[in-house]
C-alpha cells in the first residue's frame, strides 16, 4: 500500500473540492431557533446562525482535509529504532449520537523503522481526526492506523482519554466518568514489555483530566 492508497472511510476525496455549507447550517439553526420557541431577530440571537455556521466550519474541518498534505513530506530517514512519544496531545471533537463535545488527550509512541515523523505532524493528525464526528474508538483506529500505514514503523500505540460532555451534561450525567480507548500495531501489540514501557511512560506524571 503506497502514500495514496490509505484506506480511510470517512475521508471522501470529494470533500477537498468543497467546503461546508454554512448557508444550509444557517438556514438550519434559524428553524432550530424558531423550533424552541425563541426569537431569532432578537438581538442576541441576530448574528447566532452564522456564528454557529463558521464554529461547524473550524470543528469540522477534517473533513476536507488531506492526512497526507498535512505531514507536507515532513518524513526523514534517521538511525534510530528506540520509542517515539508525544504524550498529552489536547483535542477537541464532536460525538456523532448527540453534536456534543468530547474531549481530552491523546498519548501517541512509535518505534521507528528508519523513518521519523516531524514532531509538529503528530498532532496535527490528532486534530484532523478529531475535527469530525467521531465516537472516540474511531478516531483512536483511525490515528494508529494512518501513522502504521504512513510510516512502516515496527510498531505503533494510541491512547485516548476523554471527557464526554454527552455523558455528563444530559443522560446518566455522571460528572467525573471518564473513557479510555487504545489502538495497538506491532510490536506494540506483540511484545508485552514495548506495552508496557509505552503505558507506563504516559502514567508516569500524568495529571487529571480537566475540563
Amino acid at each position: 500500500m503506497n502514500d495514496h492508497e490509505f484506506d480511510d472511510n470517512l475521508f471522501d476525496e470529494r470533500l477537498t473540492e468543497g467546503k461546508i455549507d454554512t448557508s444550509s447550517v444557517e438556514t438550519a439553526v434559524t428553524r432550530i431557533l424558531r423550533a424552541i420557541g425563541e426569537d431569532p431577530a432578537r438581538d442576541g440571537l441576530q448574528r447566532t446562525p452564522e456564528r454557529v455556521a463558521r464554529m461547524y466550519a473550524e470543528l469540522l474541518s477534517g473533513y476536507y482535509a488531506d492526512p497526507y498534505s498535512v505531514v507536507n513530506g515532513a518524513i526523514f530517514e534517521v538511525q534510530y529504532d528506540e520509542m517515539v512519544l508525544v504524550r498529552d496531545i489536547e483535542f477537541y471533537s464532536l460525538c456523532e449520537h448527540h453534536m456534543l463535545p468530547f474531549l481530552g488527550r491523546v498519548h501517541v509512541a512509535y518505534l521507528p523503522d528508519g523513518k521519523i515523523l516531524g514532531l509538529s505532524k503528530i498532532p496535527r493528525i490528532v486534530d484532523l481526526f478529531a475535527r469530525r464526528l467521531q465516537v472516540q474508538e474511531r478516531m483512536t483506529r483511525q490515528i494508529a492506523d494512518f501513522i502504521r500505514d504512513l510510516l512502516h514503523p515496527k510498531g505503533v500505540g494510541v491512547v485516548v482519554e476523554a471527557l464526554h460532555l454527552c455523558m455528563s451534561m444530559r443522560g446518566v450525567q455522571k460528572h467525573n466518568a471518564r473513557m479510555t480507548t487504545s489502538a495497538m500495531h506491532g510490536a506494540f501489540r506483540a511484545n508485552l514489555a514495548t506495552r508496557q514501557e509505552f503505558l507506563e511512560n504516559i502514567a508516569r506524571g500524568a495529571s487529571p483530566l480537566q475540563v
